[in-house]
């Protein structure tokens, strides 16, 4: 597997639901949101655009993704959600598929462009590592079905962290199919989860 298959497995609709504890205040919050990825070829014009917004040649890129997320978290004031969009470009090693640049549009945790490095590590889980101005975030995304990621990430600022996060996804199906697949209540009391 490489960077873009990876990507090209994750197109679809997801349901996240998330836990994050924030480190300094000893406190944990949940929260959930749906979250769409739409697979972009190397020739669709915003993967063009966000390669010249950072500076590269778009045709060292082999695709990417447009994804958006609507969300809310338990200390959310009322009527308070999160909702964005960005595009991902990938941008691999000549020879190496499997580690890269990922250029974005805007980060989760800023809102400036911005570009991570990423890798798949020897369980095909994808590693990205992004650099803030303020801070640094570490992510890990996995697949235990076809149908259900794992992710986790850390926020580092000023020498410690601050949050780790984790997240379960499941993609959702059309209504023929959804008889056949595990709510996500369900994934959350199974072993391998609350194990964790």
């Amino acid at each position: 597997m490489d960077g873009l298959t990876f990507f090209q497995n994750s197109a679809g609709k997801w349901r996240s639901q998330r836990t994050t504890h924030h480190l300094p205040f000893r406190r944990a919050e949940s929260g959930g949101s749906e979250i769409r990825v739409e697979t972009l070829d190397k020739n669709n014009p915003k993967i063009k655009e966000i390669c010249e917004m950072h500076q590269f040649d778009p045709e060292k890129s082999v695709g990417g993704s447009y994804v958006t997320w609507d969300g809310a978290m338990a200390w959310d004031k009322e009527n308070e959600s999160h909702k964005g969009e960005t595009v991902f470009a990938l941008i691999p090693e000549t020879d190496n598929p499997r580690q890269g640049k990922l250029l974005r549009e805007r980060g989760y945790a800023e809102i400036v462009p911005v570009a991570g490095e990423y890798y798949l590590d020897h369980e095909d889980a994808l590693v990205l590592t992004t650099e803030y101005e303020t801070m640094t975030i570490h992510e890990r995304f996995w697949f235990v079905s076809d149908d259900v990621r794992l992710r986790t990430s850390t926020v580092q600022r000023f020498g410690g962290f601050n949050t780790a996060t984790f997240c379960i996804e499941v993609r959702e199906k059309s209504d023929d199919e959804k008889t056949t697949q595990p709510s996500l209540d369900s994934l959350l009391d199974s072993p391998a989860i609350t194990g964790w």
